[in-house]
């Protein structure tokens, strides 16, 4: 579904992808692993436009992407849940909800709240008003609003209390077996773990590692190189 392939981008003067080459297959849950300031990011920022892609092609299905402006890339079918949330706070949960509304929607409200049913109880609340953690299930269902095909999800357990980042985890393994496809971009290696079926490694804009989870346990010396937890 979606590929990059031999992927740079720069920052101005700053050449901050160094040939990123990766694959998420329809259905999958691919994660992105890496310590801070590895690359993470900046490749799902490159994915939807967001940076200079310099050389190197993306595509979803049969589509090129790179190039394209970032309002194109979403109609296109790929949802982006960035890091910083990006909540508009003085709007209530159901109005940033219906702020990601497109016309032929594959998620309602009622889906959307049974999926996260703490949004039910706090819909008429302004958005400036929720914990970290029902901020970011606000946006990952904002995001769905849209229909995405492919969802990418920038850090989403970061910041979260073990609690919180257990029920997320569960959000996120339902929409796996909806079949949804989503590239997950990840510190947090147990989080990862649980849901993903196939892991790369970035450290300095390039790719150290790809392969399952089973063959990176069975190489601890790479996880010690390239990322925070054991």
């Amino acid at each position: 579904m979606l590929e990059l392939r031999d992927v740079h981008a720069v920052y101005g003067r700053s050449h901050v992808l160094h040939g990123i080459s990766l694959t998420a297959r329809a259905g999958e849950v691919v994660s992105l692993l890496g310590r801070n300031g590895a690359g993470k990011s900046t490749t799902l920022k490159a994915i939807v436009g967001l940076v200079e892609v310099t050389r190197g092609t993306i595509t979803l299905g049969e589509r090129s992407l790179r190039g394209l402006p970032t309002h194109a890339i979403s109609r296109a079918g790929i949802g982006w849940v960035p890091e910083d949330r990006r909540i508009f706070g003085d709007l209530t949960v159901r109005e940033n909800l219906l702020v990601g509304e497109a016309g032929a929607r594959r998620w309602s409200l009622d889906r959307l709240y049974a999926l996260f049913p703490q949004l039910r109880a706090l819909a008429g609340q302004p958005g400036g008003s929720l914990s970290g953690g029902e901020q970011q299930m606000l946006t990952i269902a904002r995001t769905l609003m849209t229909s995405p095909r492919l969802l990418l999800l920038d850090e989403p357990s970061e910041g979260l209390a073990p609690v919180v980042v257990k029920a997320l985890a569960e959000n996120i393994a339902t929409l796996k077996r909806e079949g949804l496809t989503i590239l997950l971009s990840e510190q947090n290696l147990a989080f990862a773990r649980r849901l993903a079926d196939r892991a790369y490694i970035i450290e300095k804009g390039e790719i150290k590692f790809e392969g399952p989870f089973a063959t990176l346990d069975a190489q601890p010396e790479i996880r010690r190189a390239y990322l925070s937890v054991g």
